[in-house]
């Protein structure tokens, strides 16, 4: 089983690994690996988690089999065998275990060739203590697949005996004075990525692994593991195709939940660091992207059509989409900058060690018994706010909207717990959202255009004038019907 932290940095930064005083006073080991990566031409192993490959360290040839991987942010968890074999060509499949040719069953193996090689420099350093032995690598490098390459620049934390909580205290030794960050992806995975096999794409919410046989604090762990798991699977895509709005859009999405179930776990007691105001910066940082991005993607088109016919300067009504345009990659780019600080790390880091580490006295409580007492407190909280909804003004709205989305990450956290009988309300709710969403978005478009330097007389008249439509069309948010509010409140409360 390998056991290991995975944290990628900028080869100019590589010199500091070497320097660090952890690791100055270890004598390292030097090695430069060739591997080449197997698979059929329809990738059958990577469709099942599968990673196969034959690896030339010196002078012998040591064939690898990985399956499926288990995440906690960057620390990964997955089965390995490993043999040495005596030609590095193709596999030998006669050397595997049983159990790992089992994973292979219905797989054709003679259609099993190289799709992809690394080619890498590693420096290694053992690092002890009393109970603990974790390998240290640096590799250095690149990805080959046909005339394609990837550099690789990434330093490796391995378990080889001992608690995982070990990985992340010398992570966090080397982030004091490299600024490191998590790289989720494996070297298989990335050459997969480069040969075609992966599109890369967005990484959506999914329903964390509880089930009514937990007790609390475990299943509150689960929440929050398939947050974080979510944010880090995002984190790469965003840095790298940050013109891909969904990476950010799924990077708020999985904070959000982030923030809920650190909410969540401190109402069962947890002793938990004062991550929400850590939580809260961070989705600061990143609101003024995500509002440029709904306010082009999702206002804007429509406010510009109901406009075009008042509009009789297209050159003006260009150098206003382009300056909205330059505001929009502006703050995408402080978003990527603030994703890089180290500080970002270490805070994935602690959630992720504290996760691990759960005190012994705190695993008391049943998990259904305490969905039930979130989901109700959250219930009244929104009637509460949605009492008289025809008639609410803004603010009330405002707090309306909020109820709604902390009910709906609450109703979501636990749905696994009552299975199709949550669908219903979930979805009531998601569009009730939404509704009240829309109106904030709009609120929020105005803001954003009022906070632009003003260039020129004609530019500030055209902003206005896409502000007098979005007060506008504000003002028709202001006739609300009930309706949407009336199907969630009829909705069977599933819990109950």
């Amino acid at each position: 089983m390998e056991i290991e932290l995975k944290l990628a940095l900028h080869a100019r930064h590589s010199a500091r690994v070497q320097r660090h005083p952890m690791l100055s006073k270890i004598a390292p080991q030097q090695r430069r690996l060739y591997s080449t990566y197997f698979d059929t031409p329809k990738f059958d192993l990577m469709r099942r988690g599968i990673a196969l490959r034959v690896r030339q360290v010196d002078d012998q040839w040591i064939q690898t089999l990985k399956a499926e991987t288990q995440s906690v942010g960057a620390l990964t968890n997955r089965p390995e065998w490993e043999v040495s074999v005596t030609d590095g060509t193709h596999p030998d499949f006669s050397a595997l275990p049983q159990q790992a040719l089992d994973l292979l069953n219905g797989i054709k193996l003679k259609r099993i060739v190289p799709v992809f090689t690394t080619e890498f420099q590693r420096i290694t350093w053992q690092v002890n203590t009393d109970q603990t032995h974790a390998e240290v690598a640096l590799d250095r490098g690149k990805i080959h697949a046909g005339e394609a390459s990837r550099p690789i620049c990434e330093v490796e934390i391995e378990l080889k005996s001992g608690k995982p909580e070990f990985l992340f205290d010398l992570a966090t030794q080397l982030l004091q004075q490299i600024p490191l960050q998590i790289e989720p992806r494996s070297k298989a995975e990335r050459g997969y990525i480069l040969c075609g096999a992966i599109t890369p794409a967005p990484v959506k919410s999914t329903s964390a692994a509880i089930d009514k046989h937990q007790t609390s604090v475990d299943a509150s762990n689960a929440i929050l593991q398939a947050a974080l798991v979510q944010f880090a699977a995002n984190l790469p895509g965003f840095l790298e195709h940050a013109n891909d709005t969904e990476y950010l859009h799924q990077l708020r999405v999985a904070l959000r939940r982030l923030r809920s179930g650190v909410l969540l776990a401190k109402s069962l007691g947890q002793p938990l660091p004062d991550w929400d105001q850590d939580l809260r910066e961070l989705m600061h940082v990143l609101n003024p992207a995500r509002d440029w991005d709904v306010f082009q993607e999702q206002i804007l088109p429509t406010i510009r059509s109901r406009l075009s016919e008042s509009s009789e300067n297209q050159t003006l009504e260009n150098a206003t989409l382009n300056l909205l345009q330059k505001t929009a990659a502006h703050a995408r780019q402080r978003a990527q900058s603030w994703l890089r600080k180290p500080a970002l790390t270490q805070l994935l880091l602690d959630i992720g060690r504290n996760l691990l580490t759960i005190p012994a006295d705190m695993h008391e409580g049943d998990v259904k018994t305490w969905a039930e007492i979130i989901l109700e407190k959250r219930w009244r909280q929104l009637c509460k706010r949605c009492h008289g909804f025809a008639k609410l003004n803004p603010a009330e709205r405002h707090m309306a909207r909020i109820a709604a989305k902390k009910m709906r990450y609450a109703a979501e956290a636990f749905s696994p717990l009552y299975g199709k009988h949550a669908e219903h309300f979930v979805t009531a709710l998601a569009a009730l959202q939404d509704k009240l969403g829309y109106e904030n978005d709009l609120r929020i478009g105005i803001q954003l255009l009022r906070a632009i330097p003003k260039q020129s007389t004609a530019l500030s008249f055209e902003l206005g004038r896409i502000c007098g439509a979005l007060q506008f069309e504000m003002a028709q948010c202001a006739q609300l019907s009930a309706t949407i509010w009336h199907e969630v409140d009829q909705s069977k409360l599933f819990w109950r």
